[in-house]
């Protein structure tokens, strides 16, 4: 093993690395802040950053599925080193990717979030970060100027009285300075099918439109070495994901040479509102109490999503049952006659967005091997962290489907 320290970071790696300066093993033992361990995997499915969670983490070198899964493989592994993965303490950063010292970077400790598109999502989303969210400044842009003058006075005109400076502060931005914050929401869209659409995957429809306009916006981050997390609201966000993070880190010349985006900036906001209709309707169906304490939703926000109604004693009838029931809450609304984008925008957007900047568990979508797709995760100081379990079978066959069938999209 070789130890090294950088700007007052010490790391440590299986590779030697001339430009870094040496460091004893010693002195990683006694630091009490985050060591880094530098590995070399393929940038094309594997992340470029993220807090280590196993041994397994630290000796292999191919990302998938198993980010979600126990490994059943026994390393040995020194044991300061076993005391620091426990206790959090351990980053593992990918060195293949040409930028990735800025994995060494702090969080802020103030967040500057710009948010693009004042559409349905847009306007409500922003709501919510105005009525719940602290510690952030809100920017807002659209490309009709009377759509952020309207939004500018609407949420600078809510306030709680005797308690009026309590909010974020709303203001807006143009479109050369859309990068200079900590996270960009990407709320934009070509275009819902209208009510009456039933009978066509929605999210599909919207990819290839959604995808033509974040492209624009792959390639901004691209030119502006964006750092912050770029937030992907829009539908179908897993596979606009993939799609921004290949378009971001492609040259003129159609090379992929990932000096865009690193995948762990990119996270995609669709699963909060699916945990959501889970709950909904577990709380209306006697024998589904356990949701709420044992449940988890996996996958897409659509076709191929997983509700599991325990990961301590998982059940396929009933996690069937909440998954059908759960995909069908967005054609319940719009049989009512009405398009279904309140509780996305509040479940999946604000409320998440500020778990994430609260280094609070959430859903969301990020880079598991060569798909973006929907877990529980938390975004610490030492990285993304998702937790892995002890599958049951019939759930791990699940997720293997909706990881192919993923997989097989883009």
């Amino acid at each position: 093993m070789y130890y090294y320290k950088y700007k007052n970071k010490f790391l440590f790696s299986k590779i030697q690395i001339e430009e870094l300066h040496s460091a004893t093993e010693n002195e990683l033992i006694e630091s009490n802040d985050t060591v880094y361990f530098l590995k070399s995997m393929d940038p094309f499915s594997s992340r470029r950053g993220f807090m280590v969670k196993s041994a397994s983490q630290i000796e292999e070198n191919e990302e998938g599925l198993d980010i979600l899964k126990e490994s059943g493989k026994d390393y040995l592994l020194p044991g300061w080193l076993e005391d620091k993965i426990r206790d959090g303490k351990v980053k593992a950063v990918n060195i293949s990717f040409p930028r990735w010292k800025e994995e060494l970077e702090n969080l802020p400790t103030h967040w500057r979030i710009n948010v693009i598109a004042l559409g349905d999502v847009g306007s409500t989303l922003l709501i919510g970060l105005r009525l719940l969210g602290s510690n952030m400044t809100i920017g807002i842009y659209d490309r009709t100027l009377e759509k952020m003058k309207r939004w500018e006075h609407e949420l600078g005109q809510i306030r709680r009285p005797f308690h009026e400076k309590s909010f974020p502060s709303v203001e807006v931005v143009d479109k050369e300075n859309l990068f200079d914050c900590d996270m960009l929401v990407f709320c934009a869209s070509k275009g819902i099918p209208p009510v009456g659409s039933e009978n066509i995957d929605v999210r599909m429809v919207q990819f290839e439109g959604n995808r033509e306009i974040l492209g624009e916006h792959a390639r901004a981050a691209r030119e502006k070495g964006f750092k912050g997390i770029f937030a992907v609201v829009s539908d179908p966000v897993d596979l606009l994901c993939r799609g921004l993070y290949l378009d971001s880190n492609t040259d003129d010349e159609g090379n992929l040479d990932y000096m865009g985006l690193a995948p762990n900036q990119i996270i995609g906001y669709g699963l909060g509102v699916m945990n959501a209709r889970a709950c909904f309707h577990a709380e209306r169906n006697p024998g589904f109490e356990h949701y709420f304490s044992e449940g988890q939703v996996f996958g897409p926000h659509g076709k191929g999503l997983i509700v599991s109604d325990s990961m301590i004693n998982y059940n396929e009838e009933k996690s069937l049952f909440l998954t059908e029931k759960t995909l069908n809450s967005n054609l319940d609304i719009r049989g009512f006659g009405f398009k279904p984008y309140v509780a996305p925008s509040l479940s999946s957007g604000a409320l998440s967005l500020i778990a994430t900047i609260e280094n609070e568990y959430f859903y969301g979508s990020s880079m598991m091997g060569e798909v973006f797709m929907g877990a529980k995760m938390r975004l610490t100081k030492n990285g993304l962290e998702i937790p892995y379990y002890s599958l049951d079978p019939m759930l791990q066959n699940r997720l293997e489907k909706t990881y192919n069938e993923l997989r097989s999209m883009i």
